[in-house]
């Protein structure tokens, strides 16, 4: 795992990454974090997020992606199903489910350059050093880097 600091976004607009994957949860929902930033900045991704069925279980773990294209650039961003709901305390994010988006995300992206997030460690509470073991297992022989945000 490459590790960068940056604004993810700005950097898949200025032709760095050709994926960036976020974490989501199974509610429609991208009202808080870098979910807000990306629904506001990359409206085709919170389409994609409501083009899946509001509060089903079964999407956890899974994906569902948008095709973004600004001037000559093209990047996909991936809204990656690891938690199930954004309320409550504790604990949201969803350790099986972080495993299964990156495994879907290593089975249609391999070979491009991904960026993330601390995926499943911010508003969802996860432990971001069980999280790294995951994404560095799912996503080996990978070009992929975790960007810390920096304004």
């Amino acid at each position: 795992m490459q590790t960068i600091r940056g604004d993810l976004l700005q950097l898949a607009l200025d032709g760095k990454f050709d994926v960036i994957v976020h974490g989501c949860n199974c509610q429609c929902q991208m009202g808080k974090g870098i979910a807000l930033s990306i629904k506001q900045r990359f409206p085709e991704a919170y389409a994609a997020d409501c083009a899946t069925l509001k509060g089903d279980l079964a999407k956890l773990g899974s994906i569902s992606v948008a095709d973004i294209k600004r001037e000559s650039r093209s990047f996909h961003v991936v809204n990656g199903y690891t938690q199930f709901h954004w309320q409550g305390k504790g604990v949201k994010a969803d350790y099986h489910a972080i495993r299964k988006v990156m495994q879907a995300v290593k089975a249609r992206f391999a070979g491009k350059r991904i960026g993330y997030p601390k995926i499943g460690a911010g508003l969802a509470g996860g432990d971001w050093q069980a999280i790294v073991s995951i994404i560095e297992d799912e996503l080996a022989g990978e070009d992929h880097t975790l960007v810390e945000y920096t304004p």
